[in-house]
């Protein structure tokens, strides 16, 4: 299942669950749990038919022997589910409709944690009643929907489909549901950065899990790169909520991830005894809380390290023994920063406030960079969080560091809308604000392999659309069979035979530079791919110690990616070859754009005729099927050019700004300062003001830009003058309708 077909089916699911729960009067919060406990069973079931068979063949061959287990016990080593008969997706899906389905439910979701002890008390079960409270068919109906589920479907397709979910209830809940969900594409650029390959991580603030899910599937993608090497990873979670360990834990499960996630508050509790006990730290905790007591954290080796937040003003005698901390947001920075082992690496996303913080947060602030803890600072666009409007910044904690600088990032500007209220990161932005911090560290072989795989991508794309021109010109000509319109055509025609020179092109630059581009048909992670648009879980000490060992691929290793002197010389001829080849692509978008500009044109005429025509004829003005299936098709093309263009205006964005293929500070994107430079800024960690502020050019001469100011006034005059008109008429008829009475 490709990209595409998996965005249409989560909105498929999504549309028909969600329009189940309007139909009803369930809250989004009352709905959320059962609905994902009927994902995580038909996960359970998919992975159960997929083993079934080896399963009853291993019990059949067994059976009478002194070896002889029951179904369950193989079951469980197989596959990490046993599931009887009554918990089947299929049985439950084809029970009468007089049955009590919540009923039955409630019994399967029972007999799947009576064999999976790790999920006890975490699967929904009441919950399915309370679905039936204005209609009895709502959990049948809900077992119809993910039905559609295909049969094949594996964890990572159920664990997206899983989070998928997750980011809609968060989304429909608004505050109260973005405390368990922290956006994709954010965590994504989280994990891209810190880099994990293998090891313990820990979220004190884990929500949903989402941290955990990115950590897996990263490592599962860049396998290849640690030759060798143990890339185990075993997760540790802590969230107050109880509800929202059951979907962690559900998380956990769909996505065969091994660790456990304990019910706690982070600022009183310490399950894990965290202090310098983790490889990675990952989380998204919540902002500007003001109500932890003082007492019990001032004592506290994972919060006083570095400094403790303190009211700068003197506690009155009667309120002694009651302080608060004035804020939070310190507790947490100090908790990443003292949780990491000495290789540990973290990223905690922050208020922007913050990077600014003064008095006794300053002072921590400034113990932290003095002591070189900080990696990099990242500032969000606003509106990513549904729980958060204003920008937010990420924090990165390397405590392997050697260079005394800090990378700064402003990634403000940097966003895809996905409606009104949100904001999200494509897959290219993840994949170009990373890189940023790949060339710092001098992985400079990380650059032009993304190059290459935009390259990859946008032919790809321009191939596809030229086989839909032939079909789109032979409606053109068919519609546009005057001399302008013939003409059109034929110039358009022309712009797309310069593809194949530009496909010669190409393959001669794979062929000198030896690149192998993976094929689409292969199933691999996004890290490997480019969008097209824009494990079970185990306890005990055993597993815990063995998760100890694996501990975090030191900062030397990564200079493995860091280029030696032949290296060197490989990327730079890449990199100069990479350029030439877009400066190819360059004349080609811009002669179709021209091209098409011409045909929308030739197509309004057209339409002008037929209204003249049909005015004078005295009929109604219409454009006729044949026009409307044309610009259809027209505005189709528009798209699959764009969408093509998309991935060479993203190899332009990274080569003006790193066009020698190594990091360099960018104005108004990023910059790595020294000591002193953060030290001139009074310790402030606000990328802001040390990336600059850069003037984008609108590309319109002075005389262009005139004539659209007087187009808008003269547009703004008609539309005062329609306003006084209406106001007129308003006035006139409320005092006829006075008058009258």
């Amino acid at each position: 299942m490709n990209k595409a077909q998996l965005k249409k089916l989560e909105a498929d699911l999504w549309s028909a669950a969600d329009k189940l729960r309007a139909n009803s009067d369930l809250k989004s919060s009352e709905y959320a749990t059962p609905v994902l406990g009927l994902i995580f069973l038909k996960f359970a079931d998919n992975n159960y038919r997929r083993h079934e068979q080896a399963i009853l063949a291993e019990y059949q061959q067994l059976q009478g022997t002194r070896r002889e287990k029951p179904v369950s016990e193989i079951a469980i080593e197989q596959c990490g589910f046993y599931l009887p008969d009554h918990t089947r997706y299929d049985y439950l899906l084809n029970l009468p409709e007089e049955k009590d389905i919540a009923k039955a439910l409630k019994e399967a979701m029972k007999a799947i944690e009576e064999y999976k002890p790790e999920l006890e008390g975490v699967l929904p079960k009441d919950e399915y009643a309370a679905l039936t409270r204005t209609d009895k068919t709502i959990p049948q109906q809900l077992l119809r929907t993910f039905a559609d589920i295909p049969a094949n479907a594996t964890g990572d397709l159920f664990g997206q489909i899983y989070e998928y979910f997750l980011s809609e209830f968060a989304r429909s809940e608004g505050q109260k549901g973005g405390e368990f969900f922290t956006p994709r594409s954010v965590v994504r650029l989280m994990v891209e950065i810190i880099e994990p390959h293998g090891g313990k991580v820990f979220d004190p603030a884990c929500g949903s899990g989402g941290m955990f899910v990115q950590s897996a599937q990263f490592i599962e993608a860049h396998r290849n790169e640690l030759k060798g090497a143990d890339s185990g990873v075993y997760v540790c979670g802590q969230e107050k909520t109880q509800d929202t360990v059951k979907l962690a834990k559900m998380n956990l499960a769909v996505n065969g991830l091994r660790g456990e996630i304990k019910q706690a508050n982070t600022y009183y509790e310490d399950p894990y005894d965290s202090f310098g006990a983790f490889d990675y730290v990952l989380a998204n905790p919540p902002f500007n809380v003001d109500d932890v007591s003082l007492s019990s954290v001032e004592k506290d080796k994972r919060f006083n390290t570095y400094g403790i937040p303190r009211n700068k003003s003197k506690v009155k005698k009667a309120d002694e023994g009651k302080e608060t901390v004035p804020n939070g947001n310190y507790l947490w920075i100090s908790l990443f920063a003292t949780s990491l082992k000495p290789q540990g690496r973290a990223a905690l996303v922050m208020a922007n406030s913050a990077s600014d913080a003064r008095h006794s947060e300053a002072d921590i602030r400034r113990t932290l960079i003095e002591q070189n803890l900080i990696y990099a600072m990242l500032t969000l666009p606003s509106n990513m969080f549904y729980t958060v409007t204003l920008p937010a910044t990420l924090w990165f904690f390397d405590k392997a560091k050697k260079d005394d600088r800090i990378l700064f990032i402003d990634a403000r500007n940097i966003f895809t809308q996905i409606d009104r209220a949100h904001r999200e990161f494509s897959e290219e932005h993840i994949q170009n604000i990373a890189l940023i911090s790949h060339l710092h560290k001098g992985q400079r072989e990380k650059f032009v392999q993304l190059i290459e795989r935009y390259f990859a991508a946008g032919m790809e794309r321009l191939i596809e659309n030229n086989e839909k021109i032939e079909p789109v010109c032979a409606q053109l000509l068919d519609v546009l069979d005057d001399a302008g319109g013939k003409q059109a055509v034929s110039e358009l025609l022309q712009h797309w035979a310069e593809l194949n020179k530009l496909k010669t092109h190409y393959q001669q630059y794979l062929k000198q530079n030896g690149s192998v581009i993976p094929s689409d048909s292969e199933e691999s992670y996004a890290h490997d791919k480019i969008s097209p648009d824009d494990r079970n879980d185990n306890r005990g000490d055993q597993n815990d110690s063995g998760a100890t060992g694996n501990s975090v691929i030191p900062n030397e290793s990564e200079e493995s990616y860091a280029c030696t002197e032949s290296s060197t010389a490989t990327v730079n001829a890449k990199n100069q070859a990479q350029h030439q080849l877009r400066n190819a692509f360059d004349p080609f978008f811009s002669a179709l754009h021209e091209g098409l500009k011409r045909l929308d044109k030739t197509v309004r005429q057209h339409e002008k005729q037929q209204t003249e025509q049909a005015q004078q004829e005295g009929k109604r003005t219409s454009i006729d099927r044949r026009t409307k299936a044309l610009k259809s098709a027209l505005e189709e093309l528009h798209q699959d050019v764009k969408n093509a263009e998309i991935y060479y205006q993203h190899i332009h964005w990274l080569q003006e700004r790193f066009p020698n293929a190594q990091y360099e500070d960018v104005t108004g994107l990023c910059k790595l300062a020294t000591p002193e430079e953060v030290q001139e800024q009074d310790y402030s960690l606000n990328p802001g003001r040390y990336v600059g502020v850069v003037i984008e050019e609108d590309g319109k001469s002075e005389e262009e830009f005139i004539a659209e100011l007087l187009a808008m006034n003269d547009e703004l005059n008609c539309l005062n003058n329609e306003a006084s008109r209406l106001e007129a008429a308003v006035t006139y008829n409320i005092l006829q309708i006075v008058n009258e009475t």
